[in-house]
């Protein structure tokens, strides 16, 4: 009885521990602007970190998955924002866009953590392909 009360308590207590949820303001002349099928796709199943556009979810608010969630929202953001796509100088744009196609295409994207909460993330064969196509319709115009 003494431990669950212990470790009641240290739950209790790590809820103080609070990284920032953070939405910066997305100004959209630096977003990304795709082909809408690209875009749903992209919203759906990468936006949530990658981009600046996070629905935060009631969980992340509960340590310590927060610091979790919070930590990939961040680590996404960094390797690929598309609120700041625009921004992305050309030649690190081109390895986000063949690394984009790589990691869609064998499934290491959208990590399967995520897809375990966010089913409608899950990209289909058809999803896939549309994004490798338009990766390679953009690195073809470069």
């Amino acid at each position: 009885m003494k431990l669950i009360l212990i470790m009641i308590a240290l739950f209790i207590a790590i809820q103080a521990i609070r990284p920032t949820q953070t939405n910066p303001l997305v100004d959209e002349s630096k977003a990304l602007k795709a082909p809408k099928e690209v875009m749903q796709i992209l919203q759906t199943s990468c936006y949530d970190c990658h981009s600046n556009e996070t629905k935060w979810p009631w969980y992340a608010n509960i340590a310590p998955l927060s610091w979790s969630i919070i930590s990939h929202v961040n680590d996404g953001r960094k390797a690929l924002n598309f609120s700041e796509w625009k921004e992305i100088p050309k030649e690190i744009k081109i390895k986000r866009l063949k690394r984009m196609k790589q990691t869609t295409n064998n499934g290491m994207m959208p990590l399967s953590s995520y897809l375990l909460l966010h089913k409608k993330a899950t990209l289909s064969q058809k999803d896939k392909a549309r994004i490798g196509t338009w990766c390679d319709e953009k690195l073809k115009a470069f």
